[in-house]
């Protein structure tokens, strides 16, 4: 029985460690993202990119990074996108 309580341990520590990689693996993404669509939307507002267009800079409140972060390059492209259109964030 005591091998039997042990190897059952192994087994269930081995699927808790593939578990927890998976999930870091997911998180370390997600965070890349989030880096990658706020570095943009400095940038787009540094070198004035929305004035190409005739319009102003991207305002940079807590909706639009938020935004940016979550959705990444994508958020980034909506939040041009809604911007352009005139919605207000």
């Amino acid at each position: 029985m005591d091998i039997l309580g042990s190897v059952f341990g192994i087994i269930l520590a081995i699927v808790v460690a593939v578990i927890i990689y998976f999930l870091l693996k997911k998180f370390v993404a997600l965070v890349i993202n989030a880096i990658v669509g706020i570095i943009l939307l400095f940038l787009l507002n540094l070198f004035h990119v929305m004035g190409l267009f005739g319009a102003a800079d991207l305002p940079i409140d807590w909706i639009t990074v938020l935004v940016s972060a979550i959705g990444g390059l994508v958020g980034v492209i909506i939040v041009v996108i809604l911007h352009l259109a005139g919605v207000v964030l």
